[in-house]
């Protein structure tokens, strides 16, 4: 019984440095959305220690956009990925887009957020399908997206594969815990 403090300790302490929140899509220069498009939101679920949260966009060009704006109130954590209609977001094409993640009850207490990215105009294409980070996922995604309809469809893809294996990978952080503590010597009594 005396292993049971330094058991819960390293417990606690592998738990919380696996727990965060990434938002794996949009972001960065391979990742953008198109205007007056459906596009997807794709974000690490199985590592999450929030269970909902707040969408909000921002831009860093007050001309574009003078502050956040929430385009989804609350969203389940456990859905791993949301398409957003072309009403939800009316942004013009520009880049200097992010997206935040944050307390339903406070916005200023921020999840995750995106690297920026640009929302093209119109007609332009999706990104590849691969070009999407699985974040560990065991997700394959194939194909191309020489329309933005097919880009559309990877993306979706990604996020229903991503949505299948959520299961199978939250399973992962117990037993690697189990194999530290076995490996520490501390036995579960």
């Amino acid at each position: 019984m005396k292993f049971a403090s330094p058991a819960l300790a390293l417990a606690a302490f592998v738990t919380s440095a696996a727990a965060q929140l990434t938002i794996l899509s949009p972001g960065g220069p391979d990742l953008w959305w198109v205007a007056q498009s459906q596009n997807t939101v794709i974000w690490t679920c199985d590592t999450s220690p929030y269970s909902t949260f707040t969408v909000l966009i921002d831009n860093s060009d007050p001309k574009i956009l003078t502050s956040e704006l929430a385009i989804i109130a609350q969203q389940e954590n456990f859905d791993c990925s949301e398409t957003i209609s072309q009403y939800q977001v009316t942004m013009p094409a520009a880049s200097g887009y992010t997206l935040i993640f944050a307390n339903p009850l406070n916005n200023t207490d921020v999840y995750a957020q995106t690297q920026p990215f640009e929302i093209k105009a119109l007609g332009a294409t999706y990104p590849a399908a691969s070009a999407t980070p699985t974040g560990g996922s065991s997700a394959t995604v194939s194909g191309s997206s020489s329309a933005a309809a097919s880009g559309a469809s990877a993306s979706s893809t990604a996020a229903t594969s991503s949505k299948k294996n959520a299961a199978g990978r939250v399973a992962a952080p117990v037993v690697a815990l189990a194999a530290l503590a076995a490996a520490a010597g501390i036995a579960f009594a």
